[in-house]
């Protein structure tokens, strides 16, 4: 009698061997690799960078036409949240070239991820995250310094920086600040080019890049410094340098993947 085959198919994905023994200097290899890219085909990254930019002001001036100004501190600091899957067009073009395939920048922004919509339901949840981070800003100003009305950027700058209080609110809205973006820097390092390139869940690439993230903790805490001091020179060139250093980094996040492959 023959046998009959099982019904139901195993399901449990290949296990992988990711890397955990990542060297501190690892993060300048993913440096001068994104650069590598980036200097492949320069312009689909630089308008890709271009159009970063122009969505990032239009942001901002939009905050300040409706007179969200208390926020705007914030949202700059979540936009750190929201970078790697604004980034998951640089991830296709890296993973384009790595297999020698055209790379075109409608293919960059109208991306086809392995795991369908995974990838933008962890782009959801990185919304809402960025927005927790944003009403718990709003909160902590409201603990410091009451019911008063917002004084506006100016004042505010003077009053943060030149009042007991102030200070106060700056080491706690920091130290706030900090568990956010540890937090959404360990579930979305390695979790948003997971789901471009394999065909998994989100909630296991949250949890298997929070898991890499902690094993390779020297590595990782070098490669936040160098996003946090290139996102800070963002800032200081008033926004201009992320048409250059968006995609750089969003290439290079793309090798960080990689590396633990």
């Amino acid at each position: 009698m023959t046998a009959l085959p099982p019904l139901v198919p195993p399901i449990a994905p290949a296990r992988v061997n990711y890397n955990r023994n990542l060297s501190v200097r690892a993060p300048f290899g993913w440096l001068a690799a994104g650069a590598r890219d980036l200097r492949t085909q320069p312009a689909t990254s630089l308008l890709y960078g271009l159009f970063v930019f122009l969505m990032s002001l239009a942001v901002i001036l939009g905050m300040r036409l409706i007179g969200w100004d208390q926020v705007l501190f914030p949202a700059l600091a979540g936009f750190m949240v929201l970078g790697p899957i604004v980034a998951v067009g640089l991830y296709e073009k890296s993973r384009r070239l790595a297999r020698n395939e055209p790379v075109t920048l409608s293919g960059m922004i109208f991306v086809k991820a392995t795991s369908g919509g995974q990838i933008l339901f962890m782009g959801a949840l990185l919304v809402v995250l960025m927005l927790l981070w944003m009403r718990a800003a709003v909160i902590i100003y409201a603990l410091f310094f009451g019911l008063l009305p917002y004084p506006g950027l100016t004042d505010i700058v003077q009053i943060l920086l030149n009042s007991p209080t102030g200070w106060a609110m700056l080491i706690v809205g920091g130290a706030v600040g900090a568990l956010f973006a540890s937090f959404a820097f360990a579930i979305s390092i390695f979790s948003i080019p997971m789901l471009l390139d394999e065909d998994i869940d989100a909630f296991t690439a949250m949890g298997t890049s929070m898991a890499l993230a902690w094993n390779n903790l020297p590595a990782m805490i070098c490669w936040g410094l160098i996003v946090v001091s290139l996102f800070g020179l963002c800032i200081v060139t008033g926004l201009l340098g992320l048409i250059v250093i968006f995609p750089l980094l969003g290439h290079a996040s793309w090798h960080a993947y990689l590396s633990i492959r």
